[in-house]
C-alpha cells in the first residue's frame, strides 16, 4: 500500500464558467476614487491646437483634442461618412479582377457587440463634443456584462441595451465598448422629451431642461454609475478512486496501544471487519509538496468489497 496515488488524465477535469459582481458607484469622488476617469472630446481646430491647452479628466490629465481623435479612431472610424452613423460603403472585387463600388474603403477594427448592422453616430462639426468614462479592468475583469451598465445624473439615466448601444429617454445617445469598459457619449443637447429635432412650442427655447448635455453631465457631482464586471474562472475537478483493497489502514496515532513508538495496534484495529475512515485527502505536486488539503464534511467509511470516489472541486 501506498501513502500517494498519482491522478490518471480521466480523473481531472478543467471546467470553465463565468462569474458576475455588480459594482455600483455613487458621487464623483466614488467614481475617481475606484479609478473610474471621466472625460470630454472636442473636437477643435487642428490649426490651433496646442497639446495640453485643454486639458480633461479627474485622475490621468488629457488633451479634449487628443481624446476625441483618440475615440473617433479606435470605434468609429468605419462610420464616419455617414452622416447617421451608418457604415460606409464597401467594393466588391469581381473575379474579373475589376472593382464595383468605392475603391477606397477604411476596413478598421471598431470593436463593435454585435453582428447586426451597427449604426455608430459620430459629431465631426467644429467644437463638437463627446464624453468619455473609462473604467479600469481591474475593475469589469474581462467585459462589462451586456444589459447592465445604467449611468444616472439629475437629468435622468442612461442604459445600455445588450447590444451596445446607450439608450437615454428611447433615443441612442452612445455606445458602451465592453471589452474596454468604456462608456461613449456621442449626442450632446438631446431633450428628455422626444429627442432630435423636439421643440418646446410656445417657447423660445430649445428642448427641455433635463436635456443630456455632455459637459454637465461629465462635471455632475451627483453622477452614479453602475454595472455587472465578468470573468471566467476555471475549476477543477479531481476524482479520487480508492480501490477496495487500497488505503485499508489508518495512520491514525490514536490506534497504537501503549507508547507512539512501540507500533502495537488496538485488537479491534487488527481485525478484518475493521475499516478505516476518511476525513481529509491531500493533494500533493511531482516533488511531494502538499499544494492542497480537502476536508471532508464527515468521516467516509473506506469500503472492503467496492472502490470509493472522492470528488474535489478545486476553484481557481
Amino acid at each position: 500500500m501506498s501513502v500517494f496515488k498519482p491522478f490518471i488524465t480521466s480523473d481531472v477535469t478543467v471546467s470553465p464558467f463565468k462569474v458576475n459582481k455588480t459594482f455600483t458607484f455613487t458621487g464623483t469622488a466614488a467614481l475617481t476614487g475606484s479609478g473610474i476617469d471621466l472625460f470630454i472630446g472636442e473636437n477643435t481646430d487642428p490649426s490651433l491646437w496646442v497639446s495640453g491647452s485643454n486639458p480633461t479628466g479627474y485622475i490621468s490629465f488629457q488633451d479634449k483634442f487628443l481624446v476625441y481623435r483618440s475615440i473617433r479612431e479606435l470605434y468609429y472610424y468605419n462610420y464616419l461618412t455617414g452622416d447617421d452613423g451608418s457604415p460606409v460603403a464597401t467594393a466588391s472585387f469581381n473575379p474579373d479582377g475589376t472593382i464595383t463600388g468605392e475603391a477606397y474603403t477604411p476596413n478598421a477594427y471598431n470593436y463593435l457587440s454585435t453582428t447586426f448592422p451597427a449604426s455608430r453616430y459620430f459629431p465631426t462639426g467644429s467644437g463638437e463634443e463627446i464624453g468619455v468614462i473609462s473604467i479600469p479592468s481591474n475593475i469589469f475583469g474581462e467585459y462589462i456584462k451586456p444589459g447592465t451598465f445604467i449611468l444616472t445624473y439629475e437629468s435622468g439615466s442612461i442604459e445600455d441595451d445588450g447590444e451596445g448601444n446607450l439608450i437615454f429617454n428611447n433615443e441612442k445617445v452612445g455606445d458602451l465598448i465592453y471589452e474596454h469598459g468604456i462608456a461613449i457619449l456621442t449626442s450632446n443637447g438631446i431633450p428628455a422629451q422626444g429627442g432630435y429635432g423636439y421643440v418646446n412650442y410656445g417657447s423660445t427655447t430649445y428642448g427641455a431642461s433635463d436635456a443630456l448635455y455632455i459637459s454637465s453631465l461629465i462635471g455632475s457631482q451627483k453622477i452614479t454609475c453602475s454595472f455587472d464586471s465578468t470573468l471566467t474562472i476555471y475549476e477543477t475537478q479531481y476524482k479520487c478512486t480508492l480501490r477496495e483493497n487500497e488505503f485499508n489502514f489508518s495512520q491514525n496515532p490514536t490506534l497504537i496501544s501503549g507508547s507512539s513508538n512501540s507500533g502495537i495496534l488496538y485488537d479491534y484495529a487488527t481485525g478484518s471487519y475493521f475499516n478505516p475512515y476518511v476525513t481529509t485527502v491531500g493533494l500533493y505536486n511531482n516533488d511531494k509538496e502538499l499544494i492542497a488539503v480537502a476536508k471532508l464534511s464527515q468521516p467516509l467509511p473506506l469500503s472492503s468489497v467496492t472502490d470509493t470516489n472522492i470528488i474535489i472541486n478545486l476553484d481557481i
